[in-house]
This record gives structure tokens, sequence and C-alpha cells, in this order.
């Protein structure tokens, strides 16, 4: 009796410790992915991944965007980057907060090696903005962009402006005024970032502003998908070479889970690479947003 006893508690320990156990199986597959893109591009990697999780007791969603943390161990990762060693930063999300993705896209603005952005399924809204942020993009040739429109709560700023607009005065309250007037500073915010994002890229100042307006003024919605063509007529750098070790990794990243981290890089300081800002993987020059 008392070996049978003995066997079901180490089959009980054995079944709590399997998650755990494949869990740390999975990231450290994820950390060996990340040294074997390092290695063949010679740059610093940071995965963001967002994955909408699903709680394992309770079963209802999770959804995942750019927040704080996020922009906090991606600024911390940069800072750990030789400023002449390349960044490629591998992004799946749907968006997330304006201040967090404001952080990313000006640090990555302003380091002095050339930044690469991966999309292999999609990068909306704050992801957008970051890849504006990038010398280059790497798209799969079926992944999408988006508008970087501001959203209020759950309306979008510019909707809410055109129905103030085609109201009277006195049939307008006064919270709905207030929610116009953060909607115009807000679309005018975002405006002025994208343009300044664009500037870092060498863009011309009239085509910086164009593609701003063309971006956040609302013309389509929110979730209107940008594919690799569109991006090219707007004037962004391009490319649908994207490696093969991106969508491995996104295979580390499944659907359900819980316990995953949504940035990833080495965190270790780097040895000193000659290399510009402007060059390629194989040395040349490369275009510039």
């Amino acid at each position: 009796m008392s070996t049978i006893l003995d066997l079901f508690i180490i089959f009980f320990i054995l079944v709590l410790l399997q998650p755990i156990v494949r869990q740390r199986m999975i990231e450290a597959a994820r950390v060996r992915l990340l040294k074997a893109i390092e290695a063949k591009r010679g740059t610093r990697v940071i995965a963001m991944i967002h994955r909408e999780e699903t709680l394992a007791l309770l079963g209802f969603p999770l959804a995942r965007y750019i927040d704080i943390h996020d922009s906090e161990e991606v600024l911390r990762a940069i800072k750990l980057t030789d400023p002449n060693v390349p960044i490629d930063l591998i992004l799946h999300t749907p968006g997330g907060l304006v201040l967090a993705t404001e952080q990313i896209a000006m640090a990555l603005c302003r380091h002095p090696g050339k930044v690469t952005v991966f999309v292999p399924h999609y990068a909306m809204s704050g992801g957008t903005l970051l890849a504006l942020a990038a010398d280059e993009i790497m798209m799969d040739e079926n992944a999408v962009l988006g508008p970087v429109d501001p959203q209020l709560g759950q309306w979008p700023a510019n909707s809410i402006l055109k129905a103030v607009e085609q109201k009277q005065a006195n049939e307008v309250d006064d919270e709905t005024l207030i929610m116009a007037d953060i909607a115009r500073k807000a679309v005018g915010q975002i405006r002025s970032l994208i343009i300044n994002i664009l500037s870092h890229g060498q863009m011309p100042r009239e085509k910086a502003e164009t593609l701003a307006d063309m971006l956040s003024s609302g013309i389509w919605t929110h979730d209107y998908p940008i594919g690799v063509g569109d991006a090219k007529e707007m004037g962004l750098q391009v490319n649908t070479e994207v490696p093969q070790e991106v969508y491995q990794l996104m295979n580390l990243f499944p659907q359900s889970g819980r316990g995953r981290p949504s940035v990833l890089y080495i965190p270790m300081p780097y040895p000193t690479r000659p290399r510009e800002r402007g060059q390629n993987s194989t040395g040349g020059k490369g275009n510039s947003i």
C-alpha cells in the first residue's frame, strides 16, 4: 500500500513539474535561436511578440499590447548594445500605449547603428510607429502594418472630432467637447511624432508630412491593413527577405499559455563593431527613411 502511495505522490509531483520544465525548455530554445540570429547577422536581436494568452484555470483571453514594461525592457536592451552594433527588432503586436511606443521609437532613432524591423505577421498601430523608426523594414509578403491614428477609449479620436463638427455648439454636452479637445491634441501629437521619426530617417520634410497625414488623419479604420505594396508606395524602405529563423522564433511563442516574456534579448553588453547606420548586412549602403 505504501509503495502505491509513493508512486502516486511521485506521479503527482511530475504532473505539477511538467509545465514548468516545458516552459524552461521553450525559453532555452528561444535564447539559442536569438543567439543564432545574432551570430548570423552580426546584430543585437530584440523580440517583442504579443500573443493573446488564455488563463489556464478560467479560460478567458488576456490581450497583450505594448506597455511601459515593454518599453523599459527594450530601452535597457538598446542601452546594453554598443552604438555601432546594428539592432534587429522582431515585431508581432496589435499596438499599445503611446508613451511606451514613443520611448522605444525615439531610442531606435537615436541608435547610431543600423536598425532593422522584422514583421512576420503584423505590426499594427504602435507597431507601425516602431517600424517607421527603422532604416529598413523586412515584412513577410503577407504581413501588414496599420494606421497610427490615436484612440480615446473605445473611439477613434478623428471620429470624435468629426461627430462634434457635424453638430451645433449648443447640441454638444461639455463632456463631449472635452473629449473633442483631447482628441484634437492627440491627433496633432501623433502627427508631429510621425514627422519627427521620419525626419530621423532623412525623409524629406514635405514627404514626411504627407505620410504623417495619411497615417494619423483617420482616412482608414484603425485596423486597416497596409501591405507590402502599399508600404512601398508610401516611400518606406521595405523588402520581403525575412530570415527563416524569425518564423522559427514565432513558433516558440504559442498562442495559449502563461508566463511568457514579450521582450527577449541576451542581457549582456556587446563589443564594438565598426558598422555604420546606413550599411546593410553585406557592408553596402542601404536606403533610409
